[in-house]
């Protein structure tokens, strides 16, 4: 049902007629600048145009000074300096003997979870995905808890971890998380 305006009231408005508008003013002001930019621009040009050729220069007799400056030349030019520096020479030669830091391992190993599912059968699905990338994994179910999660590892350092993880990224498998042992 259509829905009656009651704030007009029924009144009808008398279609207004349309005004016949002005003719637009035209810019006065910007056309008498463009015209008068215009004109200094012709102006310019003109003037440029109208600009004598420079002189050219006299050309001057060089061959008696050619004569002199050379012998002059070969005279006046020091020898060639010495090198001070034979860095090019002992850099081959040179050895850098670098002592990496001594490792910290923890104490608690660490582990990769690549997924926790509700049903064995869906975690089963991604531990074939993982051997398919060549490394181990297991299913492990908490006490008192229905989810199954896939889990690699123990690794003693965090790199071993983060290389298998790339791995697996590699393959697109994703998301694994990698954090310390919760059951040390």
């Amino acid at each position: 049902m259509a829905r009656k305006d009651y704030v007009k009231g029924g009144r009808t408005q008398a279609k207004k007629k349309p005004r016949k508008s002005a003719p637009p003013k035209r810019p006065w002001k910007v056309i008498i600048l463009a015209c008068l930019m215009l004109g200094g621009f012709s102006y310019g040009l003109y003037t440029l145009s109208q600009d004598p050729e420079p002189a050219k220069p006299a050309r001057i007799d060089t061959t008696i000074k050619e004569n002199t400056s050379a012998k002059k030349s070969s005279e006046d030019i020091p020898p060639l300096p010495e090198e001070k520096w034979d860095y090019v020479k002992t850099l081959p030669e040179r050895e850098v003997k670098v002592v990496p830091k001594a490792e910290v391992l923890s104490k608690i190993p660490y582990i990769m979870q690549c997924g926790a599912y509700k049903s064995r059968s869906q975690a089963d699905g991604r531990k074939v995905d993982i051997a398919f990338q060549g490394i181990n994994s297991k299913i492990v179910q908490r006490k008192g808890s229905s989810w199954y999660r896939v889990i690699l590892g123990t690794y003693a350092r965090k790199r071993d971890a983060e290389r298998d993880k790339h791995k697996l990224q590699r393959a697109k498998i994703e998301p694994c998380i990698i954090m310390k042992d919760p059951t040390h």
